[in-house]
């Protein structure tokens, strides 16, 4: 109880989810280092970034942490609540509402979903959607006429200017990250170097392919004009448009109808550059039936600008974007534009621009040269292809990010095999912070059950789920003498030297009596943080299952009734999902009277069952975050209910024996460091085999005030808390 004074100034075996053991593996390396290109002998899915062997299920715990990332990104860099949703069908592009991102994501692949996800959250802050829907009715006639006088249709006029406005606008958003954010480049390079930077496309714009003046030619350059080796001498005009375009001061374009009028005069460009042309009806349509299947989060093979090494260098990136930032080239342009001087004439085609020979592709590399024109045509025209998220992954997903499920790496220096020979970097444990209905419903745990719960709710009778109906009972016999905890009462000291005036002293001022203040004291009992912990592995079965949640239950029915006591209950098993093993440690948070109602115990706690093994201490460093720690106003305890020692194991670690007991006292002590107080019970039975040698080892890991306690007298704990909780 605490004295206050008032001054004067205050008033894992299921159907559900998949999910894979081990560890959360850590980047290494920042952003995009984990491309690969080592050689140029490509393979064309490889290439494309297509998965040629697909994964068996997805990790919708991981997926679910990568959305919130990636969605917090958003937030961030736009300033505005853009939803990002996963791809559920086929449409990868930005509706100017939402962000859409692919399922198809791990590690390796996060650099580039978050740049294509700020990519298309910039498009939605700063292009005018209306503008685009209406582009065809704001292209002039003449310009129809031009292209029809060169044999170019008007719907390749308008096809046409819409990629440039595309190109030309993407460089202008892509500008805003750069310049109002920073710290997120390196997702950009990332994404760059997967759809603009190969060594193909490097030697695609030294070759002598897409030196003919049409409007292939000119796109394929066009698209790649911050590319160092763009060679602008290779077209007629292509100079003309690169000082039209003027990358280097491409902030000087505020808004889609400037971009738009950009696309427009290098589109007259283009059409005044070409010779008059027939394109047979099959082989136009030909170029446009094409499909690469590419994943936005596939793996690329980029580099920079022809270099040598894995990765773009910022040096090689400065073409890029960075350089937009930094002054400019040459003259101004017509359009406030730079212009650049650059070798090779007006534009012959012969020669490179350094004065070298254009060198000649092979059959294969020209059809890959195809194929990584065709995939940046794509991203200019928001066509990112995105793995598709089936019906059934978009429910359960909705459902574990209702639950709150997320991962912690616990565990680390943790011996991974029997010899303690290697020691890991920890394993994952699987949080799940809110207990809900539809995480019941999709049987997605071994300790909870829809059939229980069926079965409980047909007759609560049921003996093996009376720990519900017990635990309320006996919950409310506790709870009345608990009460007393929500009230406090007042104490009114008189004739004090100081405080605030006694109205009825005020009269014996000057008799020499200096005594006229009065003092009120309030006494009130310390808030108190209750962590009900409970082992839920399948040793626990029985009775000793039953009467741990009676009196969790009644625990929680009690401090209800005394108003200032919040209470936590959570369970701690395996859950046995798609990785093998043993799973991954779990625990779930199924009640916590801060923002739950009473009536969840008697709704969901039937489906609570026991399955799977012991991970203790790994699940108690999973949320060790999450607890409340204690304070001369703040009581707080951590109660465990347990019958065993702990274990578990998968690939990274073997949590058993010494190692596994000296790490779940480090856990206990880091409670005790926050102020906690750590009750530890071990329930078994008097004929318990091994129980001395166990309540040794449990004494060792949660400290000599650690009871071993008979599951026919679990109320003990509920009755002893009680007294704990009136000691002032």
């Amino acid at each position: 109880m605490m004295r206050e004074k008032l001054n004067k100034d205050m008033s894992f075996m299921n159907k559900g989810f998949t999910f894979r053991s081990g560890a959360v593996k850590k980047k290494v390396n920042s952003y995009s280092s984990f491309w690969d290109n080592s050689t140029d002998d490509y393979d064309v899915d490889e290439f494309l970034g297509n998965d040629v062997e697909k994964p068996k299920g997805k990790d919708l715990v991981a997926l679910a942490g990568y959305k919130r990332a990636i969605s917090n990104f958003v937030s961030i860099v736009t300033e505005q609540s853009i939803p990002v949703v996963f791809n559920s069908a086929d449409q990868s592009y930005t509706d100017g509402k939402t962000v859409t991102i692919g399922s198809n994501l791990d590690d390796k692949k996060f650099d580039v979903a978050v740049g294509l996800a700020l990519h298309e959250a910039s498009h939605i802050k700063l292009s005018d959607f209306d503008f685009l829907r209406n582009l065809e009715f704001e292209i002039p006639t003449e310009t129809y006429v031009l292209g029809e006088g060169k044999g170019v249709p008007k719907h390749e006029v308008l096809n046409t200017i819409k990629s440039l406005l595309n190109y030309v606008e993407d460089r202008r958003i892509d500008n805003f990250i750069f310049t109002t954010s920073p710290g997120y480049k390196g997702y950009y390079h990332s994404m760059y170097e997967k759809y603009f930077y190969s060594k193909i496309v490097d030697k695609g714009l030294l070759s002598s392919d897409m030196r003919i003046e049409d409007i292939e030619s000119y796109m394929y350059r066009i698209i790649n004009l911050h590319n160092k080796n763009r060679q602008l001498g290779a077209l007629v005009g292509l100079k003309e448009i690169y000082s039209l375009i003027g990358l280097r001061n491409i902030s000087r374009l505020t808004s889609t109808k400037e971009v738009f009028g950009v696309a427009l005069s290098v589109m007259n460009v283009i059409l005044n550059s070409i010779d008059k042309i027939e394109i047979p009806d099959d082989e136009s349509e030909g170029n446009q039936n094409g499909s690469d299947g590419d994943d936005e989060n596939g793996d690329g093979n980029g580099s920079g600008g022809g270099s040598d090494d894995n990765t773009l260098s910022d040096d090689e990136f400065s073409d890029l974007l960075d350089s937009i930032e930094n002054g400019s080239e040459g003259g101004e342009g017509s359009d406030g534009g730079k212009s650049v001087e650059v070798p090779g004439g007006m534009g012959n085609g012969s020669m490179n621009d350094d004065g070298s020979e254009p060198v000649e592709l092979s059959d294969r590399q020209k059809e890959l040269l195809k194929k990584a024109f065709e995939k940046q045509e794509k991203f200019l025209d928001g066509d990112v292809q995105k793995t598709n998220m089936s019906k059934k992954d978009k429910k359960d997903m909705s459902t574990l990010e209702d639950s709150g499920a997320s991962y912690e790496q616990v565990g680390e220096g943790i011996s991974k095999d029997y010899y303690g020979d290697a020691v890991g970097s920890g394993t994952k444990c699987l949080v799940v912070k809110k207990l809900t209905q539809s995480l019941i419903d999709s049987n997605t745990f071994g300790c909870t059950t829809k059939y229980n719960q069926e079965r409980y709710n047909d007759d609560s009778r049921y003996s093996r789920y009376n720990f519900v109906e017990e635990g309320l009972r006996l919950g409310n016999v506790l709870g009345r003498k608990l009460k007393v905890r929500g009230e406090e009462t007042s104490l009114k000291y008189s004739r004090q030297d100081s405080g605030k005036i006694d109205k009825r002293l005020i009269s014996e001022l000057g008799f020499g009596n200096s005594g006229v203040f009065s003092q009120t004291f309030v006494e009130r009992y310390n808030k108190a943080y209750l962590h009900i912990s409970v082992d839920a592995s399948g040793s626990m079965s029985g009775d000793k299952w039953n009467q741990a949640m009676t009196s969790a239950v009644a625990m929680i029915k009690a401090s209800d009734m005394a108003g200032n006591i919040d209470v936590v209950v959570s369970i701690r098993t395996t859950n046995y999902g798609g990785g093998g093993g043993h799973g991954v440690p779990l625990i779930v948070v199924c009640y916590d009277s801060r923002v739950d109602k009473l009536s969840k115990v008697r709704k969901l706690f039937p489906a609570l069952d026991v399955s799977g093994t012991t991970p203790e201490g790994l699940c108690f460093e999973a949320i060790q975050k999450d607890l409340i720690p204690g304070n001369s106003t703040q009581d707080s305890y951590f109660i465990n209910f347990s019958d065993g020692q702990p274990w578990y194991q998968n690939n990274e670690i073997r949590y058993g024996g010494t190692d596994a007991e000296n790490h779940t006292k480090k856990m206990c002590n880091n409670m005790r460091a926050m102020g906690i107080s750590v009750l530890s019970y071990f329930i078994g039975s008097d004929n318990s085999y091994g129980v001395d040698s166990d309540m040794s080892s449990f004494k060792n890991m949660y400290g000599n005030d650690a009871e071993f306690i008979n599951s026919t007298n679990m109320m003990e704990v509920a009755k002893t808390m009680n007294k704990k909780f009136l000691e002032v």
